[in-house]
């Protein structure tokens, strides 16, 4: 499932606050380089965009991967189970994200404006 660029910062934030003891694999896949483990099985600490500098920042236990000018996040979602999510950046490599367990996500926060 592809998710929305307007939609990321409020995506990886829900999914950073449902990160415990979770632990990650990094995949690069590039024509260039070819295929590499970036990190293996570390636990996973958050995942978050700033929009401001157009960067995704994936913190593990001893490493921060960062993927510039990201251009399409795919997530592998069933229901609030998430498993894999995989980001294209603007050179056309993928950067894939394999969870060992499932995280099980929060729900979408709901609006709650009051009226005036």
């Amino acid at each position: 499932m592809k998710i929305e660029k307007l939609q990321w910062r409020g995506y990886f934030d829900r999914v950073s606050k449902a990160l415990v003891s979770k632990r990650a694999e990094i995949e690069v896949a590039s024509l260039k380089l070819g295929d590499r483990i970036e990190a293996e099985w570390l636990p996973l600490l958050g995942i978050s965009y700033d929009p401001k500098n157009d960067v995704i920042d994936i913190a593990l236990e001893g490493l921060t991967h960062l993927i510039n000018e990201p251009r399409e996040v795919y997530v592998e979602q069933d229901g609030l189970e998430l498993s894999a999510l995989e980001v294209v950046d603007a050179e056309g490599s993928r950067q894939i994200v394999v969870l060992k367990d499932p995280l099980m996500l929060p729900a979408p926060a709901q609006s709650t404006k009051k009226a005036s």
